[in-house]
Order: structure tokens, then sequence, then C-alpha cells
């Protein structure tokens, strides 16, 4: 078949990875693959999502007692929270996770790359299934209550 292919000239498109934080093109090799579990048990990662134009708005009114704004953060965890495949972050970004083990996560983002996207670690999949219930409590609470109350001024 590979003979085939080649004949053809058709060719299986290259293996491509964006970092979902940033959108910068990660190289083949390089990255760390995370699992939903592991991104959203972060407070860095969710002072930054709070906090970025497209959200800051929410933010405020949270903090302002809007009851809008608590529900719109609420939503933006879902969002994040339910994503069921890994996360390939780039390195400019795995800084953001201040609980994991950069060295798994390196190594999961090399058998990623080596299996055409197929490896998936183990625990992958939305949070809520990861993670025992009162640690995904905590961290909905951290999200949705807490993030990014350093980061705002409130006039």
């Amino acid at each position: 078949m590979a003979f085939l292919e080649k004949l053809l000239g058709k060719k299986k498109p290259a293996l491509k990875a964006r970092c979902p934080i940033t959108k910068e093109q990660i190289e083949n090799g390089f990255g760390y693959l995370l699992t939903t579990a592991q991104v959203i048990a972060s407070k860095k990662y969710w002072d930054m999502i709070m906090t970025e134009p497209e959200t800051l708005s929410y933010s405020v009114s949270h903090f302002k007692n809007q009851e809008s704004g608590t529900r719109m953060r609420s939503l933006i965890f879902e969002k994040y929270s339910s994503v069921d495949k890994p996360w390939m972050i780039s390195d400019s970004c795995i800084n953001l996770f201040e609980n994991i083990d950069k060295k798994s996560a390196k190594d999961n983002a090399k058998k990623w790359w080596q299996t055409e996207g197929a490896y998936v670690p183990d625990n992958t999949g939305p949070a809520l299934t990861a993670l025992e219930p009162s640690l995904y409590q905590t961290w909905k609470d951290y999200a949705v209550l807490e993030a990014g109350r350093t980061r705002i001024e409130l006039h």
C-alpha cells in the first residue's frame, strides 16, 4: 500500500499541534501532554484565564457581586473542565501548571508524537470523571469564586 501511495502521490498529512493557550505551533517531538484534570488543577492557569481580555468583564462583575459575572465564570470553568482529549502545552505555557511532573508530561508528549496523536495518558477525559468529587469541587470553587482576585482593581 505504501508503494501505491508513493506512486499515486497520496501522502498522509503531517501531524500538527497547537498550544490551546497561545495558539503557537508546537514542533514535532516537543511540548507537554497534560490531562484536563492536570490543567484545571492550577491556580496560575485560572488566574490567567479569568483575567484575559475576553473574560475580564465577567471577573469584574463577579467581584462586584453581580450574579451574571459569577454565572459566566462558572460556564467558563465547565467549558475547560469538560475537555475530553489531552492538552498539548507549549514550552512557554508549561509554567502555568504548578502541580505537574514536567518530565512525565514531556515523555507523554513524545509518546503522543510517536503514535501520531493516538496516545492518551491515564485519567484523560473530563476533569469530573478523572478527579475525586471533592477535589474537583475545590478547583471549581477556586476558578469560579477566587481566580484573578489579586489582578483586578475594583473602582
